[in-house]
């Protein structure tokens, strides 16, 4: 199957939800994706399919959403998968880098060894909007001393220009809005 072919059935599955989590956001909904057990597994195979080749040692993947193809993923290239997550959640020694967002502050942590000086580090995530996560993600891989092979995120919210933020980065996207 063509990724033309692909991404049109992942934008017939994605449902938007008006004004969540907040008025004025347009939510794009993946969980139809989800409960769509052969469209679930094309987009794996999909995303397997870009990196096989590419010596992935780890998949670290962004909480929460980005644990749902960032798990399997990792499980079809036979790599390890470290989860990146909100500070507070992780029980042993972290990581953390802070970063702004266009209303506040945020953060994102993993453990201090989970990932090896050297590694080759794939990050994923489900939904690419503004980028503030991912160029936090993308830090604190640098910052365990990994190497970032890329980013892998399936849906792109391109009028929102995440790509600018993780400029010089390879970015793989299977769907752009």
């Amino acid at each position: 199957m063509s990724s033309n072919d692909l991404a049109a059935r992942v934008r017939n599955a994605v449902r938007d939800v008006p004004d969540f989590p907040k008025p004025g956001i347009l939510f794009k909904d993946i969980t139809p994706i989800l409960r769509d057990a052969v469209l679930f597994n094309d987009v794996v195979d999909h995303l397997t399919d870009l990196f096989s080749e590419q010596q992935i040692d780890v998949v670290a993947a962004i909480e929460s959403r980005g644990f749902i193809f960032g798990a399997p993923l990792a499980n079809a290239l036979g790599a390890a998968f470290v989860p990146i997550r909100k500070p507070g959640k992780l029980p042993s020694e972290r990581v953390r880098v802070d970063y702004e967002l266009e209303y506040g502050n945020d953060a994102v942590e993993a453990h201090a060894d989970a990932i090896a000086p050297g590694e080759r580090v794939l990050i994923v995530d489900d939904v690419l909007a503004t980028g503030g996560t991912a160029q936090a993600a993308a830090r604190l891989v640098r910052e365990l001393k990994g190497e970032l092979v890329g980013f892998c995120i399936p849906i792109e919210l391109g009028f929102l220009n995440g790509r600018e933020r993780l400029a010089g980065i390879p970015l793989h996207t299977l769907l752009t809005y």
